[in-house]
């Protein structure tokens, strides 16, 4: 009997981009929501001490939420879970995240337990330059952070469980409620009471802010996963998240561990190095997340259903990678070529207000710029990193993942301490050196993905037409934007961003539109409808 050809590989489906719309609006909310808690933290605060001291305290629970939260979950748990869910067994999938909740809250609890105690510790090795007043409070800080973070671990669970459902919006929402909680205890009490005072009521506000980001989740997930029983089950498919857990959460310890070497790093700059890299962090990590995280977090489910099936695997996951590279390249390249030339503009509409100085915008603006060097990558790196846990593999991404940071903590070293005197600068300029670095090593872990992922199953992501279009697009945009700065001259920060990153974004759209790019035909006519 002749054997029945298999079908052809269909392509991507469409359901792809409206999921990463979904979450590209949630994380755009959350983010406009966390950029004003910034820019009033910096109007409080300024980059004094006490903003040295909030920024470094933040990160150190922070660690809690990243080792265990979103990344790592979706790296082991939504692969196993939406592969139970498109094979219909919905009673092992409710079983299956049951046992990951009991798992997970006895684990974070008592990693809390052990923060809090270990605080002074903690402080010694992420900000050893910090002495004190300025250690007493992020001791303090970090200690009213902790439980906080904790909720937001499970927080993470929820969203598993909802993307899996194919239910992105609200989870990428909900941290609206984090960053409102914190600005409120700011306006509050902020001009009340002194500043150390302030920083600890905004720690404050980021714990109630946790539990709001938790509940708001909670009706939806148990409505969804109805009979939802927390147990310490170990059946074979909780095992294999076990299994995929554990490199992953060594790969996004080992990724902490640099932002933490490049928090020690800044630690050891003058006053407000830290500040102002947290700051900077705040949007430069802002198209990562719209973009790199709403199409990975998108195309997860969908390349674990694909993986499932026995034909044409490398056809069907490879559309989807170059699919979602181009609508990556498509919204990043901009992005990078307005913080390398126009970031003091995007810094002084955001952050200049009270303490916050055009000076310090101008700082903001350095780290901005080295940021520019490997945006592209480290959003690319997130969706190529998808593609190894649909199939299970969160190895590779970590063996990748030491190796860019282990590069990136030697560079970022070099850069920042002994770079300014190289090139005869005041130390305080070495802070954009860590961003520098950083970049670099991003780019070393994107090649190293993506030739893994060309020699395992045939493919290659490379859009090397499309992205010299981008770039050159996006430099016509920015030689527009910025004779558009030269022409206003000295306005408010507000007025003077709305016209020239209103300029850079009208010339960037015509000019990749004219030069055929499909993404922005797409976009125009999208916008031609709603009109």
């Amino acid at each position: 009997m002749t054997e029945e050809a298999s079908p052809p590989p269909q392509p991507a489906r469409p359901a792809g981009a409206r999921f990463a719309a979904l979450v590209g609006a949630g994380i755009l909310l959350s983010r406009i929501f966390g950029l004003v808690r910034q820019r009033v933290l910096a109007h409080y605060l300024g980059l004094s001490s006490s903003a040295d001291a909030f920024s470094a305290g933040f990160r150190i629970p922070n660690l809690l939420q990243n080792l265990f939260g979103e990344g790592v979950l979706s790296a082991s748990f939504i692969p196993v879970y939406s592969r139970l869910l498109a094979r219909g067994e919905h009673d092992e999938a409710r079983r299956v995240a049951g046992a990951v909740f009991a798992f997970l809250s006895l684990i974070v609890a008592v990693v809390v337990l052990v923060g809090v105690l270990a605080t002074p510790w903690l402080i010694d090795l992420i900000a050893r330059g910090f002495e004190g007043e300025k250690r007493a409070l992020t001791i303090r800080i970090v200690r009213v952070l902790f439980p906080g973070m904790g909720l937001l671990v499970l927080s993470a669970w929820c969203l598993g469980i909802l993307n899996s459902h194919r239910r992105f919006f609200l989870p990428y929402v909900a941290p609206v409620l984090w960053n409102v909680a914190i600005i409120a205890s700011l306006l509050l009490y902020g001009g009340r009471v002194a500043d150390a005072e302030l920083a600890v009521i905004a720690a404050w506000g980021s714990v109630a802010g946790s539990a709001l980001q938790l509940l708001v989740q909670l009706p939806l997930v148990l409505k969804l996963v109805r009979g939802l029983r927390p147990s310490f089950d170990t059946s074979s498919h909780v095992r294999t998240v076990g299994r995929s857990f554990v490199p992953a959460f060594l790969g996004r310890g080992v990724v902490q561990i640099g932002a933490y070497v490049d928090t020690l790093v800044a630690s050891l700059l003058p006053t407000g190095a830290v500040a102002a890299l947290m700051s900077a962090q705040m949007l430069y990590t802002l198209p990562v997340s719209l973009f790199g995280m709403s199409i990975s977090a998108a195309e997860l489910p969908e390349m674990a259903s694909d993986a499932a099936r026995d034909d044409a695997v490398g056809e069907r996951i490879g559309e989807r990678l170059r699919i979602g590279l181009r609508r990556i390249a498509f919204f990043v390249i901009p992005s990078a070529v307005v913080f390398l030339a126009l970031g003091d503009v995007v810094a002084a509409a955001l952050f200049e207000t009270g303490e916050f100085s055009r000076d310090d915008s101008t700082y903001v603006w350095a780290l901005l710029a080295g940021s520019a060097v490997g945006l592209l990558a480290s959003t690319s790196g997130r969706l190529y990193s998808s593609a190894f846990y649909a199939l299970h593999d969160t190895r590779t991404p970590l063996r990748f993942a030491a190796v860019r940071v282990t590069v990136g903590v030697v560079l970022a070293a070099v850069l920042a301490l002994r770079g300014p005197d190289v090139l005869g600068i005041a130390p305080r300029w070495g802070a954009a050196g860590i961003t520098v670095a950083s970049g670099i090593a991003a780019w070393l872990e994107m090649t190293l993905l993506r030739a893994a992922l060309r020699s395992r199953l045939g493919i290659d992501g490379r859009l090397s037409g499309v992205l010299l279009k981008l770039w050159m697009c996006a430099a016509l945009a920015a030689g527009a934007a910025w004779g558009a700065k030269v022409l206003l001259g000295e306005a408010h920060p507000w007025g003077t961003a709305a016209l020239v990153l209103g300029t850079f974004g009208v010339v960037y759209l015509a000019a990749t539109a004219a030069a055929g790019v499909g993404e922005a035909r797409a976009l125009l006519a999208r916008v031609s409808r709603a009109r």
